[in-house]
């Protein structure tokens, strides 16, 4: 899990330049605390779509959960995190795979308790979204290096996840997540859950540092 770092940028989403390499703990603890309630507790009561849009952009830090960066753009990725970031939006707006022109009335509620008993994801972070229609669902995955056998890119990984999310939740993804520099906003979130094995480890890190003081 040392792996598991990425960059975060803080507000507004024009700013292209990392102010720290964190963990998925230190996100975990931002998203829960309360660093980001007025401003997601504001965006929500704002009804206007354009201006909504404008205000997150220029108020919500920020980070790129597949990997560390110098400068927020594909080519200036220091390292990737080993970590993929799902973004469902509009949850009650999908279409069902198994319904002709028909809505999927999925909950965010409903989503979210699936996603946590998944079989095959084991779920590393799990949030709502700014807007409170949608959800963010850090999973793990393997890169390897191109020189490996069993090399699989990003992009590999995003359209295979893309693809087991549409046959076993019959929802389609936000196509964005296939771009290893995409920004995703932290807002304010009580209820986000964290995989306990990251928690454990960094606890563990934490202790072996301070012994070794």
């Amino acid at each position: 899990m040392d792996t598991n770092r990425f960059s975060f940028f803080k507000a507004p989403i024009s700013n292209t330049k990392p102010s720290k390499t964190v963990s998925l703990v230190e996100v975990y603890n931002y998203i829960r605390g309360n660093d980001a309630l007025e401003r997601t507790n504001f965006l929500r009561t704002n009804e206007k779509k354009k201006q909504a849009q404008k205000y997150k952009g220029c108020q919500f830090d920020y980070c790129t959960f597949s990997g560390v960066f110098s400068e927020r753009k594909d080519k200036h990725l220091i390292k990737h995190s080993n970590l993929l970031c799902i973004d469902f939006d509009g949850l009650y707006s999908y279409e069902c795979a198994t319904a002709r022109n028909e809505k999927c009335l999925m909950s965010v509620e409903l989503l979210r308790y699936k996603l946590l008993q998944d079989d095959y994801f084991e779920t590393e972070l799990l949030f709502r979204s700014p807007s409170g229609n949608g959800l963010k669902w850090v999973v793990s995955i393997e890169t390897q290096d191109e020189s490996s056998e069993f090399y699989a890119s990003h992009l590999d990984y995003f359209k295979a996840v893309e693809k087991y999310i549409y046959q076993t939740y019959h929802i389609k993804i936000d196509a964005s997540g296939k771009d290893i520099s995409r920004a995703c906003y932290l807002p304010h979130d009580p209820f986000v859950f964290i995989n306990p094995n990251q928690l454990e480890h960094h606890e563990e890190t934490f202790l072996s540092a301070t012994m070794d003081k």
